[in-house]
């Protein structure tokens, strides 16, 4: 059995964006490629800005995509245990409390900037008495704590450069000064932890073995490392992708609702164009849309990811989506075609015939239109109307014993050819006008027996 175990552990303060999918379809494929375990993790100790409503839709838009977690925790459910690693922390000595406000923070961090020094925090509170404490406590001030960095020998006022360093399964070799670096606040005022800790302790907690995530947490790993080491727990391995950002370098972001997993599946788009985008751009795979996840899982490489920002074009899910609608069996759209009135014995054929040319399920309706008589009428020029007349008389008969099958156009425009001179364009996009009311579509020859003798008549000018 395998012994990998990875997690997605998104914040349910908004709708999930290809963005998000991306890390979330690494995680996936990352554990299927070695029959790991799964864990959609929700970070919602934001208490202000999480939801239910947002988790619920989470699950949803995973689901969609082909995403089933082996288990599902929430970390509002979990606070005992971040208390405890709390606890633990303070009794050693590494999880100080400090009482400067916001403002006090910001005036010292300009003072350090006017100097062009490093704006990294002095670790002032440390050098508070019991007085002083009780002082600022007597003001009313409560404390926020932070997580005393190891990068000291004696004097934690005189930090030393010390490197975390890590391979990266995306980035190759890597290394974080934690003395360029300011003590994290792991416990806010108001007693609520921040995810930097909470993270740590769940990870190291539920054995997870390999951490995959954007490359905005590059220098959060060297922090959480050094966390890691003192809960005494083996730091796991790492792997920091690139970002998803539009071709003009645009990021994504959950509160602007940008191409956002929900939007793109109202917007018709397969969630196999969305995964075969979200994972394979940025990488030196071809983007091309895979079938399915096991098809996409042959073709992921996590150390195959460019070091480069990943940008795409948003109109390229059009694309996918159209290479992917051109080969697919009736089956696997009949769900879809049946919630637009696209049903019955014709729904087959009729899905087999337009697929190639359609950009989303929902386009197959406009063609149904056109075989149940409904299509758009008076689409042919006035100088090809007497043509288009004498091409319906000349339409073959249509019996049980002879019924018109996809010869039956081949047959027809031999025989008005041969009748009337005319042939290519000329010929075939005036009867394309008259039988579809467009100008470009499926074949011809698919469409016509599923109209039949007495539909294609109807449509005669």
């Amino acid at each position: 059995m395998s012994s990998v175990r990875v997690r997605f552990a998104p914040s349910p303060t908004g709708a999930i964006h290809i963005g998000n999918a991306r890390t979330a379809l690494f995680n996936w494929l990352f554990a299927r490629q070695r029959n790991g375990h799964f864990t959609l993790r929700f970070d919602d100790t934001d208490t202000a800005r999480s939801t239910r409503a947002f988790a619920d839709g989470i699950e949803r838009d995973l689901e969609w995509l082909g995403i089933e977690p082996d288990a599902m925790f929430r970390q509002s459910d979990r606070l005992a245990f971040y208390e405890a690693a709390a606890a633990k922390l303070k009794a050693a000595g590494l999880l100080y409390a400090c009482y400067e406000t916001p403002e006090e923070l910001e005036l010292r961090r300009k003072v350090l900037l006017s100097r062009r020094l490093p704006p990294v925090y002095g670790r002032e509170a440390l050098q508070l008495t019991d007085a002083d404490r009780a002082r600022l406590e007597g003001e009313g001030r409560r404390p926020h704590w932070r997580f005393l960095l190891p990068n000291f020998d004696g004097d934690p006022v005189a930090p030393r450069r010390t490197e975390i360093r890590w391979d990266d399964l995306c980035r190759g070799p890597q290394l974080v000064d934690l003395a360029s670096l300011s003590d994290p606040v792991l416990v806010r005022e108001d007693g609520s932890f921040l995810y930097t800790f909470t993270s740590v302790v769940d990870d190291a907690e539920t054995g997870v073995t390999h951490i995959i995530r954007g490359e905005d947490h590059v220098t959060n790993t060297g922090v959480q490392t050094a966390l890691f080491r003192a809960l005494g727990a083996e730091p796991p391995a790492f792997g920091h992708h690139n970002l998803l950002t539009t071709a003009t370098g645009e990021g994504l972001s959950k509160r602007t609702g940008a191409l956002s997993i929900a939007s793109l599946r109202q917007q018709g788009i397969e969630p196999m164009a969305v995964a075969s985008l979200a994972v394979l751009t940025g990488s030196s795979e071809n983007v091309s849309a895979a079938r399915d996840m096991a098809e996409l899982a042959e073709r992921f490489d996590l150390a195959a990811t460019s070091k480069g920002a990943a940008k795409f074009d948003p109109a390229d899910l059009i694309a996918l989506n159209r290479a992917l609608l051109r080969d697919m069996p009736f089956e696997a759209a009949e769900g879809q075609l049946a919630v637009l009135g696209v049903s019955g014995p014709t729904a087959e054929p009729l899905w087999l015939a337009v697929r190639g040319n359609l950009d989303r399920v929902a386009d197959a309706a406009v063609w149904w239109a056109v075989i149940q008589g409904n299509g758009p009428r008076d689409a042919v020029a006035a100088d090809d109307v007497d043509f288009v007349r004498a091409a319906f008389d000349l339409l073959p008969p249509e019996s049980s014993d002879r019924p018109w099958d996809r010869t039956t156009f081949k047959a027809w425009v031999e025989t008005v050819k041969a009748a009337t001179g005319r042939g290519g364009k000329a010929l075939f996009h005036p009867l394309r006008l008259a039988l579809t009311g467009f100008p470009a579509g499926p074949e011809l020859a698919d469409l016509l027996p599923l109209l039949g003798r007495a539909g294609t008549l109807a449509r005669r000018p």
